[in-house]
């Protein structure tokens, strides 16, 4: 769009078609006098005695008849394939033989949702939910990651190396005769309201592990002025025990757990799950368990109190808390 006061503007346009036309300037004139082509003069003129001023404005440039348009019955099979199977342009493409871009101006021109904003059960648009204060709803669930052997696993060297370290680190053993290093096992507790984390990195996922787990995550959220009404989980056996039943019921707090193999219902923890992974787990070569370790709890400090969070607008969990201490740290 040109700027109100350029050479050829709408006002601009009117005074050239206006020299033209209303006072007879040649067109090389005119053309001269504006610093433009004598065809764009005699556009302008021409345009002007057809449709008066209303003709100075500009049009859109979409072409009158698209010979290489996609035919109809293409897009509407495209479109067929995109609701019954749920696929992405590139699959879309190689099935109909059409280049991925084509398909996905396809899709954006109907107006289809990308699959990432799809349920993939139902195909329907993701529902998002977000409780209005602290301790509304805490989000629970455990993730399992591998251990790393001394000298570091294969991640960081050759598979050759990463078994020798497994080797030289433990001499517990599988029955298959693979030397056994373990599991961590690390408990979360995510509000729902603030993203705020509370994790504990445990041997095992036992319905008494996680009772005893929950007593000091309820605590420290406690501490931070924050009183937990309601607490979602998976069907996992250690929240379906009465040992959780009876241990949320001590401390008056309701529970709810998501319906089976729909762990999306359950997303904010798993989405945080993911970015322990990729931003501590497993974001440096770690040379041994007990080095990870020591900086998972520098990296939860910054996740909760400097980490940007896109869902916060860009803001920490600990801004949403009020009087939360440590934000400064």
């Amino acid at each position: 769009m040109p700027h109100s006061n350029a050479l050829l503007s709408e006002r601009g346009r009117l005074c050239l078609a206006r020299c033209v036309v209303e006072d007879g300037w040649p067109l090389r004139r005119a053309a001269e006098r504006f610093q433009v082509a004598v065809s764009t003069a005699k556009r302008w003129a021409d345009r002007y005695r057809q449709l008066g001023p209303a003709g100075m404005t500009d049009r859109s440039s979409r072409p009158h008849h698209s010979p290489r348009r996609t035919p109809t019955r293409t897009e509407r099979r495209t479109i067929k394939i995109r609701i019954l199977r749920r696929w992405g342009p590139a699959r879309i493409a190689y099935l109909l033989g059409l280049h991925p871009s084509t398909v996905h101006r396809v899709l954006s021109r109907y107006g289809l949702a990308r699959l990432r904003h799809l349920d993939r059960a139902t195909a329907r648009p993701v529902r998002r939910y977000e409780h209005d204060r602290p301790g509304d709803l805490v989000h629970v669930d455990v993730k399992k990651l591998g251990n790393i052997p001394d000298g570091g696993g294969h991640r960081i060297t050759d598979r050759q190396t990463g078994h020798h370290h497994r080797k030289a680190t433990t001499t517990a053993r599988y029955p298959h005769g693979k030397p056994k290093i373990g599991y961590s096992y690390l408990h979360t507790a995510l509000d729902d309201h603030s993203r705020l984390a509370y994790t504990e990195i445990l041997p095992d996922e036992t319905k008494q592990t996680a009772a005893a787990f929950w007593h000091r995550a309820h605590a420290h959220f406690a501490g931070l002025g924050i009183t937990i009404r309601r607490v979602l989980t998976d069907n996992g056996s250690c929240y379906t025990s009465f040992l959780w039943r009876d241990t949320l019921a001590g401390l008056g707090i309701s529970h709810k757990r998501t319906r089976p193999y729909r762990p999306q219902t359950n997303g904010k923890v798993e989405r945080f799950h993911r970015t322990l992974a990729d931003e501590w787990a497993y974001a440096q070569p770690y040379t041994s368990e007990s080095e990870r370790r020591q900086a998972f709890g520098p990296w939860l400090h910054a996740y909760n109190h400097h980490r940007a969070h896109t869902a916060l607008g860009g803001h920490p969990p600990a801004s949403r808390v009020p009087n939360l201490s440590g934000q400064n740290i």
